[in-house]
């Protein structure tokens, strides 16, 4: 089991050589530090504790101050255990996006968009009754169900709090990884909204290796200082004369 922490940015979508569009999700990943090295003798069971983002030293309480010094790091706003991890770390080392490679298939972990107070329309997908003028039912839940237990039957679809659950999705295929700039793509859709923090791990059901996807890379290029032309005016003023032009050739 590997895994490591990170920030989800949003989608866009990504073109392979034979002309196939994937939606992935850019996850940033900064470096992550091991806070805590946890063992059977003295824990109880194996696991390391992983920290990214740093948070300001009058936030942080005094245990979380201690972990830091002995990682030789600041505190950590976001923490989270990894169990059975494949290899062994020390207190200090840093996990970055290259923990992963091209082709791992894993399951991320996410907190999903809060929604408040919902009714069973939008909560549960239920259809509303006649809007005419004559109809006393539109959006309301509906009867209640049997009379025999003389109260609402557990698990009963009624209007509630929706979001903010934590969810897996598992199975999906890592499609790019950039240590350079901190960021991996992550082919489909994972949970919660932009910005929001995310588990990325080994996948638990599957342990193949999908067959890596050849995306096209677009390269900048950079134009010498001689061949670029100045242009004086404004934007308007440059259009209508590139207009102009057109329509006279």
């Amino acid at each position: 089991m590997k895994g490591i922490l990170g920030r989800k940015v949003g989608m866009t979508q990504v073109f392979t050589k034979d002309g196939k569009l994937i939606p992935v999700t850019v996850v940033e990943v900064e470096p992550n530090v091991v806070m805590q090295v946890k063992t059977v003798e003295k824990d109880g069971y194996n696991a390391i504790q992983l920290g990214v983002f740093d948070k300001k030293e009058k936030n942080a309480s005094r245990p979380e101050m201690g972990n830091a010094k002995k990682a030789n790091t600041s505190a950590k706003r976001f923490l989270k255990e990894i169990r059975d991890v494949e290899t062994s770390y020390n207190v200090g080392d840093k996990l970055s996006a290259d923990l992963f490679a091209v082709g791992d298939v894993v399951d991320v972990t996410g907190t999903t968009k809060g929604h408040g107070f919902e009714g069973v329309i939008k909560r549960h997908g239920q259809s509303r009754g006649p809007m005419g003028h004559g109809s006393h039912y539109h959006r309301r839940p509906g009867s209640m169900g049997t009379m025999l237990y003389m109260r609402v039957v557990k698990g009963k679809k009624l209007p509630g709090h929706m979001g903010v659950e934590t969810v897996t999705i598992q199975n999906l295929e890592i499609v790019e990884v950039n240590a350079a700039e901190n960021y991996i793509l992550v082919s489909g859709n994972i949970p919660g909204p932009k910005g929001s923090i995310v588990l990325v791990r080994s996948a638990v059901k599957n342990s193949r290796k999908a067959d890596a996807k050849d995306v096209l890379v677009y390269d900048a290029v950079e134009v010498p200082a001689e061949e670029v032309e100045e242009v004086e005016g404004t934007a308007e003023e440059v259009e209508t004369e590139v207009a102009t032009d057109e329509k006279s050739e």
